[in-house]
């Protein structure tokens, strides 16, 4: 009887792996949602994904099942995925995208605000002292041409 126990006991175990795994899905699924990446990243974090599903997959096995694959266990982590998926994860998703919003709406507030202040104290009038030094040295460096061309002129008029 005590086998049975330890049994259910596993298979209760492994539906909760499932779920784990559910959730580790759905995080991926949220930042996929919220932040846009490239197919590289996307790639990255879907190996990524399986190297921690399979790393929750063994440290599970070992730890509760003594290292033993049985059936139960990849039914209990079916059922735990499935379970997840059908009750919990539209609703987790939703969430977890929306308060990633918000806060999103809320750091790009100061964020805008402390790129404003840099643009208006600091880049603006770096830019305009840097175009004003560039006008001078293009005034200069034509007001000394033009005297060159000058003497060139008069250089030539006394050779005559």
């Amino acid at each position: 009887m005590q086998e049975v126990y330890n049994q259910l006991f596993c298979l209760l175990i492994f539906i909760l792996t499932g779920i784990v795994i559910g959730i580790l899905f759905d995080i991926f699924r949220i930042l996929r949602k919220s932040f846009k990446t490239a197919d590289f990243i996307t790639y990255l974090e879907d190996i990524i994904f399986w190297i921690l599903t399979g790393c929750i997959m063994l440290f599970s096995i070992f730890i509760f099942n003594n290292g033993e694959i049985r059936s139960y266990v990849f039914i209990g982590i079916a059922i735990g995925i499935i379970s997840y998926m059908l009750i919990i994860s539209r609703f987790f998703v939703k969430i977890s995208v929306s308060i990633i919003k918000f806060i999103k709406k809320i750091l790009s507030y100061p964020i805008k605000l402390i790129k404003n202040i840099f643009t208006k104290i600091i880049l603006k009038p770096t830019l305009k002292i840097l175009k004003n030094i560039h006008n001078l040295t293009k005034n200069k460096t034509k007001h000394i041409n033009k005297h060159k061309k000058m003497n060139k002129k008069e250089g030539i008029l006394e050779k005559m």
